[in-house]
């Protein structure tokens, strides 16, 4: 007589490695999936700071200004004797 005991045995194994697998992927899917669903609004949102963030850039120009003009200001003070 031929044993069949080590074929359902291995089909057993992997049957049962395959639901494994497939319990661990199917959320990381899931979660892959409302990932790419939300996607567009975050680069919509991204998008509006970068635009409510535009004036940002000139401030570096304004500090400079205020620098110079408070430097002007001490070295008046200075020569009215201040």
């Amino acid at each position: 007589m031929v044993s069949t005991f080590g074929w359902i045995l291995g089909f057993t194994i992997g049957g049962v490695l395959v639901l494994v697998v497939v319990a661990l992927v199917v959320p990381i899917l899931v979660l892959a999936n409302d990932i790419g669903n939300e996607a567009p609004k975050i680069n919509g949102q991204l998008a509006k700071a970068v635009q409510n963030t535009a004036a940002l850039a000139g401030l570096r120009t304004t500090i400079d200004y205020a620098v110079t003009i408070i430097e002007g200001l001490k070295r008046g003070r200075h020569r009215l004797g201040g």
